[in-house]
C-alpha cells in the first residue's frame, strides 16, 4: 500500500471517530436535560414555543405544555429543546423629563450652542472647504 492510501484511510477513520463522538456527546446533553424536566419547569420547544410543563406521559413521550392561562398544547418529548431559566430585569431609572437633570449636565447644556450658532457654524465651515 502506498502512503497516500493510508493516509486516506486514517483521515477517514478520525472523521468516523469525530462523527461518532459528536452524536454520543449530544445524545449525553439531550438525556441531560430530559432528566430535568419536571411539572413547573418553563421550557422553549425545538419550533419557538415557550410554555410550562404541566405532565408528562413517558409511555408516550408526551409533554403537556400550558402556553398561557389555559392554553394547553401537546408536544413530542424530544420537541422540547430548553429549559428557560428566569430573567431577572435590572431596575433602570430613565427620567421622564429634563427636570432631573444634574449640575453637570445643566453647565454642559448652558455652554452648548443655539441653533443659530450651530446653523451659522455649518454655514462658516462649509465656505471655507469651498
Amino acid at each position: 500500500m502506498d502512503p497516500m492510501t493510508i493516509l486516506l484511510f486514517a483521515m477517514l477513520g478520525v472523521f468516523i471517530f469525530m462523527m461518532f463522538r459528536r452524536n454520543k456527546k449530544t445524545q449525553q446533553q439531550q438525556a441531560k436535560l430530559q432528566s430535568q424536566f419536571a411539572p413547573g419547569v418553563d421550557v422553549m420547544t425545538s419550533f419557538g414555543l415557550f410554555g410550562r410543563i404541566v405532565s408528562m406521559d413517558d409511555a408516550e413521550n408526551k409533554v403537556v405544555l400550558e402556553l398561557s392561562p389555559g392554553n394547553l398544547a401537546t408536544v413530542h418529548r424530544q420537541a422540547v429543546t430548553k429549559i428557560v431559566e428566569p430573567v431577572e430585569e435590572a431596575a433602570v431609572d430613565v427620567p421622564d423629563d429634563a427636570s432631573s437633570l444634574t449640575a453637570a449636565d445643566a453647565d454642559a447644556s448652558a455652554s452648548a450652542e443655539t441653533p443659530d450658532e450651530t446653523l451659522k457654524r455649518l454655514n462658516d465651515e462649509g465656505k471655507k472647504d469651498n
